[in-house]
């Protein structure tokens, strides 16, 4: 069967338009199927909802050709491969939400038969493969489908689409070989497993993610608590030393995967991942010790006006998910301080010039570039090393 047409459930969001556009500029039909009316009127007219490197350039050669998004659902209809970007949410107690995924796949099976193609995108908790493969059984009689995670950096989605390998995880051979017939013409590299070894591979890429950051983090915490420079220490045992070629700065551990997959991961090992759960305490924890850091130089801060430069979740991109500066802004107001939030990337913001005149101290959220050449005459803190690494 041709997998020449291709619908996205979920299509107009940061996991389903690189791959969108990376399947049209491969010469693929691909629908972006969302229920959000005003983001899919942009993508028709060419504006996309976030920052995505080389987006925009694909979406003016292909919208309208071979590309269209629409919130019509009856249109999977018409599709040979359907694909799904919904992940699973972890609710309030760290436990994955299972049914949320299943409440979508049950949906859309209402519309679709057994010919299409069944893929699955998004983060799922393990086991989850093997209970949408049990749903189409019940529904068809049969079951084609294939886990086929994205493990790209966020903002760089298409780029690393088309470099990085793509695993793939089937039910049967005839999904294998339809899956293989879409992703190798986008991926230099397939690797096959079995559905529970690709689940884990998933969450285990974000943790390890994770559990880096908070290592550097603990050590950050560790070295400043004590009156030194973290980054004087962080220089030296980089300096021409290869086995620490790999250890990250510090910074805050944010965005909408790795707090989230760690949890997930700690909830398979029925909450005996001990190291996932201290990774979440200190990452968690770092923007309680940047403000103690701040009052510490400052004294009080109540009624003193603290400016919090970055309020995305990471550098250079226009993405706030679980983004931890909202979560200093927040612990600054607890301590009764007068918060200027600033990004350069959000359209809510005082101009910079403005909240740094204003500003009696500062905390560095998000090392923009824009912020690279801002001079500082107040007490300031910068875990990232972006002012001090010196």
């Amino acid at each position: 069967m041709s997998m020449k047409k291709i619908g996205i459930i979920g299509g107009c969001g940061h996991v389903g338009i690189p791959l969108g556009l990376a399947l049209a500029e491969r010469d693929f039909d691909v629908t972006l199927l969302d229920i959000n009316a005003a983001t899919v009127d942009s993508i028709n007219h060419c504006i996309l909802p976030f920052k995505e490197a080389g987006a925009v350039a694909i979406l003016q050669d292909h919208i309208g050709k071979n590309l269209i998004a629409a919130t019509d659902a009856g249109l999977v209809k018409e599709q040979n491969a359907v694909v799904f970007v919904t992940g699973t949410p972890v609710d309030e107690h760290h436990n994955p939400k299972i049914n949320d995924v299943l409440k979508v796949i049950r949906t859309y099976l209402e519309l679709m038969n057994k010919e299409q193609l069944v893929i699955l995108r998004s983060t799922i908790f393990p086991g989850t493969t093997e209970l949408i493969t049990q749903l189409l059984y019940d529904r068809f009689g049969s079951a084609k489908l294939a886990f086929c995670p994205e493990r790209i950096v966020q903002g760089r989605g298409i780029e690393e689409i088309f470099n990085l390998p793509q695993i793939i995880a089937p039910s049967s051979e005839e999904a294998y070989r339809e899956a293989w017939g879409i992703f190798s013409k986008i991926s230099p590299k397939i690797i096959r497993l079995a559905a529970k070894e690709a689940e884990l591979v998933k969450l285990i890429t974000n943790t390890w993610r994770y559990l880096e950051f908070a290592a550097a983090n603990a050590f950050y915490m560790m070295v400043e608590h004590e009156g030194l420079n973290f980054y004087t220490v962080y220089n030296a045992l980089k300096a021409d030393y290869p086995r620490a070629e790999h250890f990250p700065p510090a910074g805050l551990a944010a965005g909408p995967c790795l707090f989230k997959d760690t949890m997930q991961l700690s909830a398979f090992y029925q909450n005996n991942f001990f190291l996932g759960q201290s990774a979440m305490l200190v990452n968690e924890g770092l923007p309680n010790f940047l403000v103690d850091q701040l009052e510490k130089k400052m004294g009080s801060l109540g009624h003193k006006k603290i400016a919090v430069l970055g309020m995305t979740f990471k550098a250079n991109n226009d993405d706030t998910r679980e983004s931890l500066s909202f979560k200093i802004k927040k612990l600054l107001e607890f301590k009764m301080a007068l918060v200027l939030a600033h990004d350069p990337y959000l359209n809510d913001s005082l101009p910079l010039s403005e909240v740094l005149r204003q500003a009696e101290g500062v905390i560095l959220g998000t090392p923009h570039d824009e912020y690279k050449n801002v001079a500082l005459s107040v007490p300031f803190v910068d875990c990232w090393g972006f002012w001090n690494r010196a």
